[in-house]
């Protein structure tokens, strides 16, 4: 049982805490059972793998099936564990992945197009959701948090090893790809004269959604086809990134399940 904090792959892995050294290693952190039983069941490629003694005897199958996919797995005590992993209380096991093993996404279905959105609670939360209606896939402006965040990672409940995904270097360049294939676009601005249920969402869709203070910048709101609007009462500004895009999401699959 490893219990040294000096070891060099324990300090590897804690370094994993911070962006800038996930992009430095080209490695992020998977945290918990049901991550890397998500991560296992697709066969994403794993780097290392470390657990505490007592959750190895209550996951052995598991242990085994993520032990053949990685390249180091080590048994640590339970206070290294904490000190591998960003939660407060961990479940006992941590991995680490490489980064940038994307899915190819091409452009039909449904698709989320999202613009420097910061809150990685609400990109987990959009990724979950858009996976849980059925979306194609997602895009993410390279200025919004990072996708493998791990907070972003527990906020998906695993779907972010399932839905589809890009980092869309130029989101304009995104969306002029999307109209090509024949996607319409649709932004959700607050001055619409659509609400969101007026849209027909049978066609092959595109959803812009922007920052979480800011908005759609006006450059990419102007591309889209057709603006919608979530009527809210007197004195409500606006609602949450995530509960939007749950609310469009839903409701194209509400018009494809009653046709």
């Amino acid at each position: 049982m490893l219990t040294s904090f000096q070891n060099p792959l324990v300090k590897q892995i804690r370094k994993l805490h911070s962006s800038k050294e996930r992009h430095k290693q080209e490695l992020f952190l998977l945290e918990g059972t049901h991550l890397l039983e998500e991560a296992c069941a697709t066969n994403y490629p794993l780097d290392s793998l470390c657990c505490t003694l007592q959750w190895q005897a209550g996951h052995e199958q598991l242990w085994q099936l993520a032990v053949e996919k990685c390249d180091r797995a080590l048994v640590v005590s339970e206070d290294v564990m904490k000190a591998l992993a960003t939660t407060v209380q961990p479940d006992g096991v941590v991995a680490t992945a490489k980064r940038g093993h994307t899915t190819e996404l091409p452009f039909s279905g449904l698709q989320v197009a999202l613009e420097t959105v910061q809150d990685p609670g609400n990109l987990g939360t959009i990724i979950r959701t858009a996976a849980a209606a059925g979306a194609s896939g997602l895009w993410l402006s390279k200025d919004s948090v990072d996708l493998d965040n791990p907070k972003v990672l527990r906020a998906s409940a695993g779907q972010w090893f399932r839905l589809p995904m890009q980092i869309g270097e130029n989101l304009q360049a995104t969306v002029i790809s999307a109209k090509q294939a024949g996607m319409q676009v649709i932004a959700t601005l607050p001055s619409a004269n659509l609400t969101y249920w007026q849209i027909d969402w049978q066609k092959p869709s595109l959803i812009l959604l922007g920052n979480e203070g800011a908005g759609l910048s006006t450059e990419l709101a102007q591309m889209a086809d057709f603006n919608a609007k979530i009527p809210l009462q007197p004195g409500v500004e606006s609602l949450n990134v995530a509960i939007t895009a749950a609310l469009l999401l839903y409701e194209a699959q509400r018009q494809k399940i009653s046709t």
